[in-house]
C-alpha cells in the first residue's frame, strides 16, 4: 500500500493501492495498435461495457500509475519474461524514466518502445467497479485491477504523489486503521476485507479472475446526527449486494475519517 501525499485533495493522507485517474495520452486511439503491447483484446473483453479505446486506457493508466507511485512495470522483455529492474544500472534507468512518466516528459509508451519491450496489459485483472456518491462536484468512476508484483521488481513510493509505502497483509492494515494508525478510504478498506481470507497470491487473483464485476455506489446518508456512507447490502442502502457483504456495510465520519461499522440486513 501507498500512503497519499497529506496535500493531495482526494484522500489526502490516506493509506490506499497505487492508482490515478486516466489521461489524455491513455486515450490516444493508436493504443490499439498491438506492436508494443499485449492484451489488447483481453482489455477489450475485460471491460465489454465501454469502448474500445476506452477500455484499453484504463489498463494503460492502471500499469502507468503502478509504474509512476510504485515503481513496478507490467512489461515483458523479448524472451517473454517480465522487465528486470534488479542491476543498478537498470534500477537507476527505470527510476529516471519514472520520473519522465510522472512529469509527461515521456509517455509510458515513449519508455516500452525505447527499451523494446511490450506492456502486459494482459496481467492486469478487473475485480471492481466503484462509483463515488453524487455529493460533490468531484465524482469517481473507478476500476480496480488486482496483479502479481513480477520478479526482479521492488515496489517503492514516488515520494511526491505518496510518501510512504509498505507490504501489510489485509488483517494487519484492518488492525492498523482501527487502531487508528492509518487511514483507509471505505473502498480500500472493503476491498482489503475482500482479500483478507486467501492464504496467497494466486488463491487472490483466482477469486478476481471469476468474480462477477458489478457497480457499486454508496450512499450518503445524516441521521441522529451521524454522516454515514452506506454500501449495498446494508439495510439502509436501496441496493441489495451482489454477493455475501462484509462484516462491515457502513462508515461514519469521526474525527475527520471514516470509521467502519457492521450493519447487514
Amino acid at each position: 500500500m501507498v500512503r497519499r501525499h497529506e496535500g493531495t485533495a482526494f484522500m489526502g493522507g490516506a493509506h490506499v493501492f497505487p492508482g490515478g485517474r486516466v489521461d489524455a495520452a491513455d486515450r490516444d486511439a493508436v493504443l490499439l495498435d498491438e506492436s508494443w503491447c499485449d492484451g489488447i483484446a483481453f482489455a477489450r473483453e475485460q471491460l465489454a461495457g465501454m469502448s474500445a479505446v476506452e477500455a484499453v486506457a484504463y489498463h494503460v493508466a492502471a500499469a502507468r500509475e503502478l509504474f509512476e507511485e510504485a515503481g513496478v512495470l507490467l512489461a515483458r522483455d523479448a524472451s517473454g519474461e517480465f522487465v528486470s529492474l534488479a542491476s543498478a544500472a537498470d534500477h537507476a534507468r527505470f527510476k529516471q524514466y519514472r520520473s519522465d512518466v510522472h512529469r509527461a516528459d515521456l509517455t509510458l509508451r515513449d519508455v516500452i518502445q525505447r527499451e523494446g519491450l511490450r506492456l502486459a496489459l494482459d496481467a492486469l485483472v478487473h475485480f471492481a467497479h466503484w462509483v463515488t456518491p453524487p455529493v460533490d462536484t468531484r465524482r469517481f468512476d473507478t476500476r480496480f485491477f488486482a496483479t502479481r508484483v513480477p520478479p526482479h521488481q521492488t515496489p517503492a513510493h514516488d515520494d511526491t504523489e505518496t510518501t510512504h509505502s509498505a507490504w501489510v497483509t489485509a488483517t494487519d492494515a484492518i488492525a492498523h486503521a482501527i487502531a487508528n494508525e492509518i487511514i483507509l478510504p471505505p473502498p480500500t478498506w472493503t476491498t482489503v476485507r475482500e482479500i483478507e481470507r486467501f492464504a496467497s497470491v494466486a488463491d487472490a487473483l483466482d477469486w478476481a479472475r471469476r468474480r462477477r464485476v458489478v457497480r457499486r455506489e454508496p450512499t450518503l446518508l445524516e441521521q441522529n446526527g451521524k454522516r454515514m456512507l452506506v454500501m449495498p447490502g446494508d439495510a439502509l442502502h436501496p441496493d441489495a449486494a451482489s454477493e455475501e457483504p462484509n462484516s462491515e456495510t457502513r462508515f461514519v465520519w469521526v474525527s475527520d475519517r471514516w470509521r467502519a461499522e457492521g450493519s447487514r440486513r
